[in-house]
């Protein structure tokens, strides 16, 4: 029995590794049908999973929606340069902004 299961795992990991070098290594497009048929397998789980949110994720991913360079609030670089810059590379953000996890 311990033989079947061993042999079950290995053979599901090579899988996994194959899966990921073809994604990494695919072009683009077959990248982003890769992420939409996980997603909508995702999103159609039953609820209890909780998967809901990473299909969002993978969703976004798919329709190849860049995020800001901090993968955040897509508001990178559009300061407005009247403000003076500080020189002790220091980012302030306001308490308001802060979000908390749900």
């Amino acid at each position: 029995m311990n033989a079947v299961l061993d042999n079950f795992l290995v053979g599901v990991l090579l899988l996994a590794s194959v899966g990921y070098a073809v994604y990494r290594l695919g072009p683009r497009t077959l990248k982003r049908r890769i992420l939409q048929t996980i997603s909508c397998a995702m999103a159609a789980a039953p609820a209890f999973f909780k998967l809901g949110r990473a299909a969002q994720k993978l969703d976004a991913a798919s329709l190849g929606s860049a995020q800001g360079a901090c993968g955040g609030c897509d508001n990178c670089g559009t300061e407005s340069s009247s403000e003076p810059q500080s020189s002790s590379g220091e980012i302030k953000v306001p308490v308001e902004k802060i979000g908390r996890r749900a």
